[in-house]
């Protein structure tokens, strides 16, 4: 008897994550139906695929054999799937957005336009920090700041985005000097995010220390700082448009975030993907003054 590809992506993703419960949770089944499958499999192979370690599982070296060519069907069915729907013609059905938090509430603001423009698409939008895999087709499109290392992925710059300093009107002032940045109290993203814009800025300018209300979203710092929990800095497309918040002089010319609209390279000519991809890539036209911080809202005063 021939191992079926359900056993054979079960045995794939127990490679991958190591263990019986974190394989169920990724597969969406039950432990038990995870450990019966690769026994079942080990059974028709006639070899013991995994050494049961106490705290995880590792592929033998017939598992290793298996696992390469388990990663090639995976490769090909997932091809198979993508190209199956680059077959449809016509412009509706759904379309799977991935984005970061702080684009994701750009984009929630102007989807009841994209929704009337494109009234026989449905959109689902994902906002999160870790984007989703184009290749698996976990997503349609991704708007991310990093190009993809593959040839796969087809990227359009959509825009180059700035970041500036915020406060709640009762807060702000007009101007932060090198000795009043280390004296007011800051809103900023935890040890987990070292790499998040202005980051690194800002913890040069406190002599390396850290904000003392610490947050692992965009949103959550907006909100904060919205709150009066200190000054913050926020890309300039969620400070300048919120009445609750002002700018302390102009975006801070060494942060910046260039955003990219990727794309599998078997999706992008399925008609209902370029249309999002259209007007996606229109409402960042649109909007490109608030994207670079250019707002009349914006405060022109130096950080000097």
């Amino acid at each position: 008897m021939q191992p079926s590809w359900d056993d054979l992506r079960i045995f794939l993703s127990l490679a991958r994550e190591g263990t019986l419960t974190t394989a169920a949770k990724a597969l969406g089944v039950s432990h038990p139906t995870v450990a019966r499958r690769v026994h079942v499999l080990e059974e028709q192979i006639g070899a013991r695929l995994f050494e049961r370690l106490p705290d995880r599982f590792v592929p033998t070296a017939a598992g290793a054999e298996l696992l390469a060519d388990t990663e090639a069907m995976e490769k090909a069915a997932l091809s198979i799937h993508r190209r199956s729907a680059g077959l449809a013609d016509t412009v509706s059905g759904v379309v799977r957005i991935s984005a970061g938090e702080e684009v994701s509430a750009l984009l929630a603001c102007h989807l009841p336009e994209l929704r009337a423009e494109l009234e026989q698409i449905e959109f689902e939008l994902s906002a999160r920090h870790t984007l989703l895999n184009l290749s698996r087709r976990e997503a349609d499109l991704l708007i991310g700041e990093q190009m993809p290392d593959s040839a796969d992925i087809v990227a359009r710059k959509l825009c180059r985005t700035a970041f500036a300093i915020y406060a709640h009107p009762d807060l702000a002032v007009a101007r932060l000097s090198p000795t009043a940045i280390k004296t007011v109290p800051w809103v900023g993203f935890d040890d987990d995010h070292p790499r998040m814009p202005g980051q690194r800025w800002l913890q040069e300018r406190l002599g390396n220390g850290r904000p003392a209300i610490r947050c692992n979203n965009w949103l959550v710092i907006r909100e904060t700082a919205r709150a009066r929990g200190g000054f913050a800095i926020l890309p300039c497309y969620l400070g300048d448009n919120d009445p609750q918040l002002q700018r302390i002089g102009p975006p801070i010319p060494e942060l910046f975030a260039d955003q990219w609209l990727l794309v599998h390279r078997d999706l992008r000519a399925l008609p209902r993907v370029r249309a999002v991809m259209d007007a996606v890539i229109a409402l960042f036209q649109r909007e490109r003054a608030l994207l670079e911080g250019k707002s009349t809202r914006g405060a022109a005063v130096p950080l000097s």
